[in-house]
């Protein structure tokens, strides 16, 4: 079996780099395939077939004509979990037919989040309903044009995560999510991967947990047994929180589960953490709070920081008294101290938009949504976030009078360090617009 990848080489905003270089989670989301192909497949092809080797990278979905054997083809922009690769590939496989991935038009969790900033177009059964195609195949015996439709629904169950006064929700009721017991999406832009990590990540971690527990009575007992010996709360003990070898944890520290915490962590005094996902070498001082959120590698949160609903990519800081909210921060950023990142719009109650690939303002379908910040990114002290908005790689800022409120997006030619600091300032731009990249390649030929 062979694994052929098509390559999506657009730039996702802010962060200015392709999406299979984005951290999802706590891994880059083309590691993360690897691993997925790697994991699922040998546990579904006969033993004949569990060699799996990287056919090559296609540029265009053409190319697809020149396999000739037995192959998986996806595009390197789609994220997706164990449970959805697993039931395509199977009902693929039990075919043996030459099959696409899609999904329906009516699943609610889809709708939400994997539909919106993406130009999906739909497509129409025999009986009329609806369903969207995916750039995952399956080719048992090579390229074939007679493609058949493999139709995965997400198994979603709506969530109401906390009660809020109606005016907030614009609607009776509570705000809610789908936690998906199968998900996928085409990252496109920073929210997709606000959704992928968090929404499609924890919140579906979570809800698999609530299923399988209410269905097992062997879970629950096992759950009331360790708690017993542990002496500790059903959600805090070694069955729903994992910690990574030479992880030093405060006694005053509260974790709660499910939770999975890496390596050589530090996790201080009075601190708080949720149904959240934390990787290797991750110091967390004193009295930070974090709640459904997933810090990668390498990134330290001094005093009282407070993550909720956010995503923080390897080797960033955020600094003390800071609060993110249902944000994207990339890789190797800074985020000063007392900054507020906001999460809903006082004056226009409607739904946010945010970007999408190609830049334009799209609904997003969200009542309450944050902010994104690229990567290499400085970001000063002090500072508020409008909803919706996004920070471009390679900025920085400093709190100024007349720019203390962010209420529109910033690029890198507003970086301050263009105009504060006169010579001696220096701040290296790693991630440049896919366009002034080709430019360079054009005029170096590098």
């Amino acid at each position: 079996m062979r694994r052929y990848v098509i390559e999506d080489t657009r730039h996702v905003p802010p962060f200015n780099q392709p999406a299979s270089q984005l951290t999802i989670g706590t891994r880059p989301l083309n590691i993360h395939q690897e691993d997925l192909f790697q994991d699922v497949l040998p546990r579904l092809l006969p033993r004949a077939q569990r060699n799996i080797s990287l056919g090559g990278t296609l540029r265009h979905v053409d190319e697809m004509t020149t396999i000739q054997d037995a192959a998986i083809v996806y595009r390197n922009n789609l994220w997706f979990d164990a449970e959805f690769l697993t039931t395509f590939l199977r009902a693929a496989i039990a075919s043996k037919r030459a099959c696409r991935a899609s999904i329906p038009g009516d699943d609610a969790a889809f709708r939400t989040y994997t539909l919106p900033l993406t130009n999906f177009e739909p497509v129409q059964d025999g009986q009329g309903k609806q369903y969207y195609l995916l750039d995952l195949w399956y080719f048992p015996n090579g390229y074939t044009p007679d493609v058949q439709p493999i139709v995965v629904d997400s198994d979603a169950q709506e969530m109401g995560f906390y009660s809020v006064p109606d005016f907030m929700t614009m609607e009776q009721g509570s705000l809610t999510h789908y936690a998906p017991g199968r998900a996928v999406i085409s990252i496109e832009s920073w929210v997709h991967v606000y959704y992928a990590s968090i929404i499609f990540s924890l919140f579906a971690r979570a809800s698999r947990f609530d299923r399988y527990v209410r269905t097992h009575n062997f879970r629950s007992l096992e759950l009331l047994w360790r708690a017993l010996i542990e002496q500790t709360q059903l959600l805090s003990t070694s069955a729903v929180v994992t910690v990574g070898k030479n992880t030093r944890i405060h006694p005053t520290a509260v974790i709660t589960g499910p939770a999975a915490i890496g390596d050589n962590c530090n996790i201080g005094p009075g601190v708080f953490i949720d149904n959240c996902t934390i990787g290797d070498n991750v110091t967390i001082d004193d009295g930070c709070c974090l709640m459904m959120s997933s810090i990668a590698n390498n990134c330290f949160m001094p005093f009282r920081a407070a993550l909720y609903l956010t995503a923080v990519m390897e080797n960033t800081i955020v600094a003390q008294n800071t609060c993110l909210q249902m944000c994207v921060i990339g890789r190797n950023s800074f985020v000063g101290a007392g900054n507020t990142f906001t999460d809903f719009n006082l004056i226009e109650q409607r739904p946010i938009r945010a970007a999408d690939i190609n830049g334009t303002l799209r609904e997003v379908g969200q009542v309450v949504l944050g902010s994104a910040i690229g990567h290499n990114c400085r970001i000063g002290s002090g500072m508020v976030m409008f909803p919706g908005r996004m920070i471009e790689s390679d900025v920085v800022m400093v709190a100024a009078p007349q720019r203390r409120v962010i209420s529109r997006n910033v690029t890198f030619e507003e970086s301050d360090h263009h105009f504060i600091g006169g010579k001696s300032a220096n701040h290296t731009r790693f991630y440049p617009r896919q366009d002034e990249e080709e430019d360079v390649i054009t005029r170096t030929g590098w």
